[in-house]
């Protein structure tokens, strides 16, 4: 139980990391930069493979991580190993290439020092977070919504999460050793979140969706939008989490009406997620 000093002093500290991101000053301690280029490079729809190809090629380890995945059992299932980058990219799709980079990047961010005390809570993001990117792909597919872009925006949903834990491991003090500000990322996750991704230059869609997923009074629409597919799938990886018969409280939530998900529908989706999660954590466990 954090004492009402520390609560002060996290509420503090969140409210000038709303302030830094909204002003576009964004410091994610330990984040690898050629990440940050991948990421922006997916996210522009006239990225070339030779562009990517350029980018990943300048980090030797990211490359290998890369090849690695590619020839991994849940992509290489013709059984021939390939031995350049070009033809691993091409194997794996964007989606992929992107959830690799974004391995490497947690890993990368767990070996550091400064960052020892998250690396717990760290791991924990990366696991919903490929939980919630292989749901928002099964559920996109229901929807005229690019699945690839659905699949990005779930395993970023986390980014301000993220954002916020590694800057108040970095801090020398006032935070408490109960990690006060846990308690408070409701509310304060999202919007950050959303800033982070518009300062790496991502699709506004995008940016407005990780801003809004804890929107659950969003109101119904004709057709569905990457907010909606994030918001339903949240929810459905909180089912996830829970003994079967599992039970989804589509009630009252407009995103599933709009992603035409009803709740009959959600015991299939958890299954098919189940298989596909799986065989993601099996690719880019970090």
């Amino acid at each position: 139980m954090s004492t009402p000093e520390e609560r002060a002093a996290a509420l503090a500290f969140l409210q000038k990391l709303a302030t830094e991101v909204s002003e576009g000053s964004i410091d994610l301690p330990c984040f690898p930069e050629v990440v940050i280029r991948i990421s922006t490079a997916l996210a522009d729809p006239k990225t070339t493979a030779d562009h990517v190809v350029t980018i990943v090629g300048a980090e030797p380890r990211l490359a290998a991580r890369i090849l690695q995945t590619a020839n991994s059992a849940a992509f290489n299932t013709s059984g021939k190993r390939l031995t350049d980058l070009r033809s691993a990219i091409t194997r794996l799709g964007h989606q992929m290439v992107h959830g690799t980079a974004m391995s490497y990047a947690m890993q990368q961010m767990k070996n550091e020092a400064s960052l020892r005390s998250i690396a717990q809570p760290m791991t924990q993001l990366w696991n919903r977070s490929i939980t919630v990117a292989s749901i928002c792909r099964i559920v996109a597919q229901r929807t005229k919504v690019n699945a690839d872009a659905a699949f990005l925006t779930g395993l970023l949903h986390g980014i301000g999460n993220l954002y916020i834990m590694a800057r108040a491991a970095t801090q020398a003090t006032g935070l408490g050793s109960e990690h006060s500000w846990l308690d408070l990322l409701i509310g304060w996750q999202a919007s950050i979140g959303k800033a982070v991704l518009e300062s790496w230059g991502f699709a506004e869609e995008m940016c407005d969706a990780v801003g809004e997923q804890e929107d659950h009074e969003r109101r119904w629409k004709h057709e569905a939008a990457l907010s909606d597919v994030l918001i339903a799938s949240l929810m459905l990886a909180d089912a996830l989490q829970t003994p079967e018969p599992r039970a989804v409280a589509t009630e009252g939530v407009n995103a599933f009406l709009t992603v035409a998900v009803k709740a009959e529908d959600c015991s299939a989706i958890l299954s098919e997620a189940e298989r596909q999660i799986s065989l993601v954590h099996e690719a880019l466990a970090a």
